[in-house]
């Protein structure tokens, strides 16, 4: 993939373009405007773009509804950083007149960075990468670049008072409430993580505790508590390019698994088919692990079972990909008790956004398990209320959820104007 010339992106500039510049010889008609400016297509959710605000900070191109009335294309993705920040990949893909013309930039953005702040270093970025496909154009005399950083100013690596440690933790709470029933539920968690180019250390735990309570007429009331606790870290060490290793122990409690307590710990080892570096636009993963579990039970399992030990394999085979065309994902995870095979799970998830042709796009998704390894259910009769609450795990041979959809679009392909009246209604 070629890169936009050194002089427009040296490292450490900040460069902006200004839009029409005050001053400029003569305004371009509106419809001329149009006309010259290129068309770009901005492949971005919304939870990771401001639209309203990119097309209010950037009014010299055009923004289309779909790639093939583009110019350019912007496939933008977001991966979290170890800081706790995100990591924003966007690339830049010519077509048509501009096709070859491809580069790739990246915004990084810290943990404790406000939307405003986020939104504003996003379309900074994003402006640098529009700047060759209006070099060419009667647009390129209303731009201006600035450097902002100041005089003699030389990047130099900033020191980390927390060696790449970041701390966290959370607490929220509900509640409803009425003359015949009040519902309530809280949760804590907290974390710690640290994470370089050579190693990713997790520790995490959370405390979720959930109450509901009925009155009945004439009868006693019927009321539910339920809790589910977890403490779990992992370390994972690179190889290289493509492989990685590490392995995790944790502890888990759930009233509504039966569980007690269990115990895991084990190993695991991973395997990217594309390079790491490349894992924004695609990524084919192969994952094994190895856990051996210590479990105590709250009940009597259908197995006659108070504790048992378990030794048990996972394989994981995980598929990312997003191009221009849009963006297909699946995983496949099988895994067994060893050596009772015959106790296994098999899951697959599967979701894909095609653009078909002009204005006519496609998507599907799902997830289906052959679930056979129930071990933990109790042994006994659930009453009517550990049903109807969803107190306890339900027996089953499968899970199937799945949803498809088809879209058309027709009419202008300009999505330049922005309107904030009564909001996105």
């Amino acid at each position: 993939m070629r890169t936009f010339p050194a002089t427009l992106l040296f490292a450490g500039f900040a460069l902006f373009a200004a839009g029409l510049a005050t001053g400029a010889p003569q305004a371009i008609p509106q419809d001329e405007l149009r006309s010259v400016a290129p068309n770009v297509y901005l492949d971005c959710d919304r939870r990771t773009c401001d639209f309203d605000y990119i097309k209010t900070e950037i009014t010299f191109v055009n923004y289309v509804l779909d790639r093939q009335s583009a110019d350019v294309q912007i496939i933008v993705t977001r991966q979290q950083t170890g800081s706790g920040g995100n990591e924003y990949t966007l690339a830049f893909m010519g077509l048509r007149r501009h096709k070859g013309k491809d580069a790739t930039l990246r915004f990084y953005s810290k943990p404790t960075d406000t939307e405003d702040q986020v939104r504003r270093g996003f379309v900074n970025v994003l402006k640098q990468g529009l700047i060759p496909y209006v070099s060419d154009t009667p647009l390129a005399e209303f731009i201006s670049i600035s450097y902002a950083q100041k005089k003699n100013f030389r990047p130099t690596p900033a020191s980390d008072p927390w060696h790449y440690w970041v701390f966290g933790f959370g607490v929220k709470g509900n509640g409803e409430f009425e003359s015949q029933s009040d519902k309530y539920s809280y949760q804590f968690n907290a974390w710690a993580n640290r994470t370089t180019e050579a190693m990713k250390f997790r520790l995490y735990g959370n405390l979720y505790m959930n109450h509901r309570s009925y009155e009945i007429p004439d009868e006693e009331p019927i009321v539910s508590d339920t809790n589910r606790k977890s403490l779990s870290t992992a370390l994972y060490k690179s190889i290289d390019g493509h492989w990685s290793w590490g392995g995790g122990v944790s502890l888990y409690s759930s009233t509504f698994d039966n569980a007690q307590l269990y115990a895991s710990v084990g190993p695991s080892v991973e395997y990217d088919i594309f390079p790491y570096a490349e894992a924004t636009r695609r990524e084919l993963r192969l994952q094994y692990r190895l856990t051996y579990t210590w479990r105590d039970y709250y009940e009597l399992t259908i197995y006659g079972k108070e504790k048992e030990n378990l030794l048990s394999q996972a394989l994981q085979v995980v598929l990312e990909i997003k191009e221009p065309w849009g963006s297909v994902g699946g995983s496949l995870t099988g895994s067994t008790f060893i050596p009772d095979f015959k106790y296994n799970n098999l899951r697959a998830d599967f979701g894909a956004y095609i653009n078909l042709f002009k204005g006519f796009s496609f998507n599907v998704g799902g997830q289906f398990s052959r679930i056979r390894d129930q071990l933990s259910l109790p042994g006994r009769e659930y009453t009517q209320e550990e049903i109807l609450l969803e107190l306890k795990r339900l027996a089953t041979d499968y899970y199937l959820r799945f949803e498809i959809g088809l879209n058309y679009r027709f009419g202008s392909i300009y999505s330049n104007v922005v309107n904030p009246r009564f909001g996105n209604v």
